[in-house]
């Protein structure tokens, strides 16, 4: 084997740990385990939240263990939630959200079609973490999300690649490794910045008309990097600082999708922004 072959397999294990960053710890449950009341077919959205919320984990998450903190949260506040699996591997289990994304993006409007069904609702509100808050873009964009989708709220989320703070800018030096990368774990190419994907993504704006779109962002972020590039331009776009809101919150890109009750709150007002109330460091005890 040429010496330049062996890195290849370390690279690319280099890369998935990095992106397993994004993993809880608790990956332990399974992706179909009981869901704490959310994925409930039988929910009726109410008149104060007539939107099902449907919450699209990231790479190497699950529909479950990514959602045990933010699920729960928006569960008892009265809101129908649901959760999908997508991006499944063959023969990878738990770990999921590593397929091609625009596939993904496919599987992404099944699933909604499938709530919208079961609810009744002519609409619906995404909130994603990591790629699950970039990869919608791709379904609103391109396959006719726009209509049935009224607001994504990003969590830490992918939009413009990740540099994965320099790592990713020595793929160039290793021949072969970004088509390993592409072969073996196609989300996670998908994902690096000025990726085709991405290129394709972004061409012609970073939004579409008629859905509202919100970023949570943390400057501590060490997966999505720079942070700065979580950030959308276009109309109907806000992007949130996590620090602005509580400047002495440490949580990193894990921990604000998983764990961070201040982030849940801004979830909350992004999706009803006509009852929004201040989001502060106090509202992790809300």
């Amino acid at each position: 084997m040429l010496p330049w072959k062996r890195v290849l397999r370390p690279l690319s294990a280099l890369l998935l740990t990095a992106a397993a960053l994004t993993v809880p710890a608790t990956t332990a449950q399974a992706a179909g385990a009981p869901s704490s009341g959310w994925n409930d077919y039988s929910c009726k959205p109410s008149a104060d939240h007539p939107r099902p919320v449907v919450l699209v984990h990231g790479t190497l998450g699950n529909s479950v263990d990514n959602w045990l903190g933010l699920a729960p949260y928006l569960k008892v506040r009265g809101y129908c939630v649901f959760s999908l699996d997508y991006g499944r591997l063959e023969g990878v289990p738990f770990f999921h959200g590593l397929g091609p994304a625009e596939k993904s993006a496919g599987q992404l409007k099944d699933f909604v079609d499938k709530v919208l069904s079961a609810t009744g609702a002519a609409e619906t509100d995404l909130v994603g973490h990591s790629q699950g808050g970039m990869m919608p873009r791709y379904y609103l964009k391109f396959l006719g999300g726009a209509a049935k989708v009224n607001a994504l709220v990003g969590i830490a989320p992918s939009n413009h690649g990740t540099d994965l703070n320099g790592f990713t800018e020595l793929l160039p030096y290793f021949p072969g490794a970004a088509d390993l990368l592409s072969k073996n774990t196609p989300a996670l190419a998908d994902q690096v910045t000025g990726s085709a994907f991405l290129t394709k993504l972004n061409a012609g704006g970073d939004t579409v008309p008629g859905v509202r779109y919100t970023v949570i962002a943390t400057k501590y972020d060490e997966v999505v990097t720079p942070w700065r590039s979580q950030y959308l331009n276009g109309p109907d776009v806000r992007n949130v600082l996590l620090q602005d809101l509580c400047s002495v919150d440490l949580s990193e890109h894990v921990a604000v999708g998983l764990l961070d009750r201040v982030v849940f709150h801004e979830v909350a007002n992004a999706l009803d922004p006509g009852r929004a109330t201040p989001t502060t460091c106090l509202s992790a005890f809300e």
